[in-house]
């Protein structure tokens, strides 16, 4: 039971929301940056509010090279139902704004890989648009 309510603790949070909806929607992992990026808050801000989501065992995580991936914990039943759950239910304009923000940020990927770390919001807006033009 005291796992059950970590988890439902760990929902109590906007920031935590928005990040779970992201990676509900997206379908694939991802790293600090590009959550930074997507939901436009700093480093510190996604890191805590990781760590709560891992500690609550909703999220695990997977290094690859200098990279550390979050990635959905979806083989527990309570985990399942929570996300499907969440998937219905997460669509306010705020969430649709971090959606779109995340889906132009992945364009930056190589072989599905985040490969340019933390980017100042103006850059990104070029970067994005000589990807897109290339």
């Amino acid at each position: 039971m005291e796992k059950i309510v970590e988890k439902f603790k760990a929902l109590s949070d906007e920031t935590r929301l928005r990040i779970i909806n992201l990676f509900i929607k997206s379908r694939r992992n991802l790293c600090v940056c590009e959550l930074m990026d997507a939901l436009q808050l700093p480093q510190y801000a996604i890191s805590k509010a990781l760590n709560i989501l891992k500690n609550s065992e909703l999220f695990t995580t997977e290094k690859e090279g200098t990279w550390v991936y979050y990635h959905l914990t979806k083989d527990n039943p309570v985990n399942k139902s929570l996300f499907n759950f969440l998937k219905n239910y997460l669509g306010s304009e705020i969430f649709l704004q971090d959606e779109t923000r995340l889906e132009a940020r992945l364009l930056l990927r190589e072989n599905d890989k985040c490969v340019v770390g933390i980017i100042p919001e103006s850059d990104l807006l070029k970067m994005i648009k000589q990807k897109t033009e290339a």
